[in-house]
């Protein structure tokens, strides 16, 4: 039960892809399900649970990075290296509230700092890349890993605040290595499986803040 835009919901449904784990998947209508804060946008709460009934087993509960499920890093004594790739996920987290920031800006100006800090973040990446890849083609290696679905399920909005808002938030000239691993991971199977369109989101996002007009960043992210 879940929001195929989500980048949370496309995070795990990648994992379970990867893993070659059958599940049903079933897609949850925001705008008609009457809970508390149905009408959030895709980076609105990151402990909120994804549901999908996984065959053979019960459902997977999946939080964000502040929670523990299945995908998050274990709970026990670290090695440097571990240490080291934590913190740079913990740094990542910066990037989700300043691009949500920039599709619910009040203002031109409040945008203009919304892009500055999504680009800086991007900028941490970018470093977190050259280190963590040691030259080869992703975050973990040779192969998708944990750090290239975080950052690879949230492509799909990048991509739609070039189109919306024309913010680009990948481009060679600041972020060469991020540029090329975007075109090697969108040409995996695994994104090509999961990841929607990105006229999709638009849409998504159009209708969301038709019902969310005058809706505040600090709202959603609460």
């Amino acid at each position: 039960l879940g929001l195929t835009v989500s980048p949370f919901v496309i995070r795990v449904r990648m994992a379970l892809q990867m893993k070659g784990i059958g599940y049903e998947y079933m897609e949850q209508d925001l705008f008609t399900k009457g809970r508390p804060g149905a009408h959030e946008g895709p980076g609105a709460h990151p402990r909120r649970q994804t549901h999908l009934r996984v065959a053979g087993h019960r459902a997977v509960r999946r939080r964000g990075l502040g929670g523990h499920g299945p995908l998050d890093p274990p709970r026990r004594p670290l090695r440097p290296r571990r240490r080291s790739l934590l913190g740079r996920l913990r740094r990542q987290q910066e990037l989700l509230p300043a691009w949500v920031g920039i599709m619910w800006a009040a203002t031109e100006e409040e945008r203009a700092e919304k892009v500055g800090d999504t680009l800086a973040a991007m900028g941490q990446l970018e470093e977190a890349f050259g280190k963590c890849s040691k030259g080869k083609a992703f975050f973990a290696g040779d192969s998708v890993g944990y750090l290239d679905l975080v950052v690879g399920s949230q492509l799909l909005w990048f991509e739609a605040l070039r189109k919306m808002f024309g913010v680009v938030v990948i481009e060679v000239g600041r972020a060469p290595l991020l540029a090329a691993w975007v075109e090697r991971f969108g040409e995996t199977d695994t994104a090509k499986e999961v990841v929607p369109d990105v006229d999709t989101a638009v849409e998504y996002l159009k209708k969301l803040q038709s019902h969310r007009a005058g809706a505040t960043v600090a709202q959603l992210l609460s």
